[in-house]
């Protein structure tokens, strides 16, 4: 069974509207919709509160910012982050922004150039997300695991059970009420909360 294909929310942080149409053009938007534009960092901030985005497009020099602060600052949330600068610029900016993750590429470039970096930004997006969730599931087991000892160690406490069968204990409960058990293991820990 195919699986439908991703579209990437794009943020374009641009000055001008010359890049940002360069870009919408470029960018197909079967894979890339919406396109939205800020006009400043401040606007671009403002912005990915209310709707975040997969990936930020900085056209450098912004009019509150050059964009590598902008930048620094998105690379540390999970959308993918690529600075475009002069190419005379581009050596001391990429060395500052490289290690945070930020993509840089020179201006002016090839519309060849660039879809290949937006693509590279995406490819890098897209494992970053797959890693995010697995890490979440993570997570997520090792808060269950940390409830279960919890009601273990309190049977064990209040009802002189051995570890092995405050484990079964939990593990029956779980079984004979169609609960996880986590949700067994909370109603005990409720059950001996004071």
């Amino acid at each position: 069974m195919a699986t439908e294909k991703r579209k990437y929310r794009v943020l374009v942080a641009d000055s001008g509207d010359k890049i940002y149409d360069y870009i919408s053009q470029s960018l197909p938007r079967g894979d890339y919709d919406p396109i939205l534009r800020a006009g400043d960092a401040g606007e671009a901030r403002r912005m990915l509160l209310n709707a975040p985005v997969d990936i930020v497009i900085i056209n450098a020099p912004l009019k509150d910012d050059f964009g590598t602060e902008l930048a620094l600052d998105l690379a540390d949330g999970s959308a993918g982050v690529l600075l475009l600068v002069k190419n005379e610029l581009y050596d001391q900016i990429c060395y500052k922004v490289e290690d945070s993750g930020v993509l840089t590429l020179g201006k002016p470039t090839s519309r060849q150039g660039f879809y290949s970096a937006v693509k590279l930004l995406t490819a890098m997006t897209a494992r970053l997300s797959k890693l995010e969730k697995a890490n979440h599931t993570l997570q997520e087991k090792m808060a269950d695991i940390r409830v279960v000892n919890r009601a273990k160690w309190l049977l064990i406490e209040h009802h002189h059970m051995k570890e092995q069968d405050a484990h079964y204990f939990i593990e029956k409960q779980a079984m004979d009420t169609r609960l996880s058990r986590r949700e067994v293991a909370e109603n005990i820990i409720r059950s001996y909360d004071f």
